[in-house]
């Protein structure tokens, strides 16, 4: 695969990914892959799935794993019930992730990736300490696939994920760098974030965002918005991704599953910008 291959965030059965028509449509070369529902997460769902994959030409380079109760009404449910990061949730979803991770792992993919969720500010918690655990047990489990774990950036500063990554002290656990969420969340200026934590950056989101306003950052959503027409700055964000030595896919989020017409056509125009900026700073 060439250098930022353009890819989508997609889905089978089930999360905010486009539907694989969609994908084959546009011709996108790479996907990652919000993972399927439980039952439907077998060896002959993962066979099938490769075939369609294959006939399109179509590489799974990370399956993303989700779970019932996550909702991303308002900034602080999204802290209270996605991820890892609840206490009464987390033994069980740490659980399901080990079983996405084996279905990445029948797909032939070595990365899994997720939102971890809103990671304990106080690192002498109890349950920032239980995080560590949690989090080392499923890297260990996913490592024996040969596999990584990929933390999508946002619900923290770039400063506190780096923090978590050392006291992890795991060799397998990596970014998907999203440059939207950091706006949305309030979090960080995209492109400084991405310079801080750019050695652990092993995947990332094309996506785009507006700021709330000043005073009511982290408090209130920012707003997703077609790729181009955000505060990110595209380009920007592709000639820092380069000059980190960042050479995998381009894989475009849009998050409107409920107008599923505007979001092909913005992943269409996502992918004219993305071909464009890309020969522009590669040549």
């Amino acid at each position: 695969m060439s250098k930022w291959p353009i890819g989508v965030f997609a889905s089978v059965d089930a999360g905010l990914g486009v539907n694989f028509d969609v994908v084959k449509e546009l011709g996108i070369p790479s996907i990652q892959l919000h993972a399927p529902q439980k039952q439907t997460r077998t060896k002959e769902q993962a066979d099938a799935f490769l075939a369609k994959c294959s006939d399109a030409g179509v590489t799974i380079t990370c399956v993303f794993g989700g779970f019932e109760g996550e909702s991303y009404a308002d900034i602080e449910t999204t802290a209270r019930t996605v991820g890892l990061v609840p206490e009464e949730t987390r033994a069980a979803r740490m659980q399901e992730m080990k079983e996405i991770a084996d279905f990445a792992h029948l797909l032939g993919v070595d990365a899994v990736g997720l939102h971890i969720g809103f990671v304990p500010e106080d690192t002498n918690s109890d349950s920032y300490r239980d995080l560590i655990e949690t989090t080392r047990d499923l890297l260990d489990h996913v490592k024996a696939n040969g596999q990584n774990v990929h933390l999508e950036t946002g619900q923290e500063t770039a400063d506190h994920l780096l923090h978590f990554i050392a006291d992890v002290e795991r060799d397998n656990l990596y970014i998907n760098f999203d440059p939207a969420n950091m706006i949305l969340y309030g979090t960080g200026e995209p492109i400084e974030a991405l310079r801080k934590v750019g050695k652990h950056v092993r995947s990332i989101h094309c996506k785009d965002a507006t700021w709330a306003a000043e005073d009511r950052r982290g408090q209130d959503w920012g707003a997703e918005v077609a790729l181009g027409d955000g505060d990110v700055g595209m380009e920007d964000y592709l000639r820092t991704l380069h000059e980190l030595g960042y050479d995998g896919p381009l894989t475009i989020e849009r998050e409107i599953p409920e107008d599923p017409v505007q979001q092909k056509a913005d992943i269409g125009k996502a992918v004219s910008l993305l071909e464009e900026l890309r020969t522009n700073i590669l040549g």
